[in-house]
């Protein structure tokens, strides 16, 4: 198991909450990992524990976990520059950028944005407009994509049995509960009165929602991509669902736009268990420990192995 410690980032009305696991050393091999748009930065934990001598840094986007007070305006640019002043306070020159579901939204528009910090992109089912039908509000795309996800934020749970009592029926977790997603679950709730709440602010999901499937700095960072991208699509949805939150042919269509992006599915997983529980983490740190000894090498140097 990793070496696990946190960092307070100062940002726009306070710090950034940030999970840091490997050696504390500024030259080891970085990875910025981004969470997705209800989660926290433990969503990684699975992944940073496979992922040895290397160091994962792992913020609590603005508005949730441990970063929830920071104040809006949210969105993809706002998070894009929360990121950097991360990568920039740890001072690390360039990292590998890995984001899941929403964290690879923000992952494209932090390479469009800095792109001097990010040496490459690893997008995890998530970063390409989502695909829904024309004319939804922002709160019916929320519905039709998160479902229970985003109604649970409005929820008062008397004790942490309960909010796991709340997930336990969840098709996305059936028969994969682990000790990541009881932590996960745990440090997602916050006092709130006599019980707890979810920590995720509403008003961050409301405005980071409409970005992704209307954002124009999405739009731009994928327009002006330039960075090497990889995107591993887990073949179930949010609810175990087939063909998950990309279809195929939907995936195909965005690879025509795109020659230099490189896909390729997790088989076994889901929208969650893609990075919170095997075969998905393992399969996704070994994307990353690719991506970063490839791009250690010297130039004309191929990979070992």
């Amino acid at each position: 198991m990793s070496t696990y410690t946190t960092a307070a980032v100062p940002v726009r009305g306070g710090t950034l909450h940030t999970g840091i696991w490997g050696p504390n050393d500024p030259e080891a091999p970085a990875i910025l990992a981004i969470h997705g748009v209800t989660a926290s930065h433990r969503t990684w934990t699975m992944v940073a524990d496979s992922l040895p001598g290397m160091r994962v840094i792992a913020p609590d986007l603005r508005g949730r976990g441990r970063s929830n007070t920071l104040p809006g305006p949210y969105g993809m640019p706002v998070h894009a520059d929360d990121l950097a002043a991360v990568l920039t306070a740890l001072a690390v020159p360039r990292a590998v950028v890995a984001g899941h579901s929403m964290g690879a939204f923000a992952a494209l528009v932090l390479a469009n944005r800095h792109p001097h910090l990010v040496e490459s992109l690893v997008l995890v089912d998530g970063g390409l407009p989502l695909d829904v039908p024309a004319g939804l509000s922002d709160e019916q795309v929320i519905q039709a994509v998160l479902g229970p996800a985003a109604e649970r934020l409005e929820q008062v749970f008397g004790s942490l049995a309960d909010y796991e009592q709340f997930w336990a029926p969840h098709p996305a977790f059936a028969g994969r509960w682990n000790d990541l997603l009881r932590d996960y679950l745990a440090y997602d709730l916050q006092p709130h009165g006599s019980g707890f709440r979810a920590a995720t602010s509403v008003q961050a999901l409301t405005e980071d929602t409409a970005e992704l499937h209307r954002g124009t700095a999405l739009l731009q960072a994928l327009k002006e991509l330039d960075h090497p991208v990889r995107l591993l699509r887990a073949p179930r949805g949010l609810m175990d669902e087939e063909p998950g939150l990309y279809s195929p042919d939907y995936i195909s269509s965005w690879q025509g736009k795109l020659p230099q992006l490189q896909i390729s599915d997790v088989p076994g997983t889901n929208h969650y268990t893609v990075v919170m529980d095997d075969p998905g983490a393992s399969a996704v740190a070994a994307v990353l420990a690719g991506e970063v000894v490839s791009r250690r090498l010297p130039a004309g140097e191929p990979p070992a192995g």
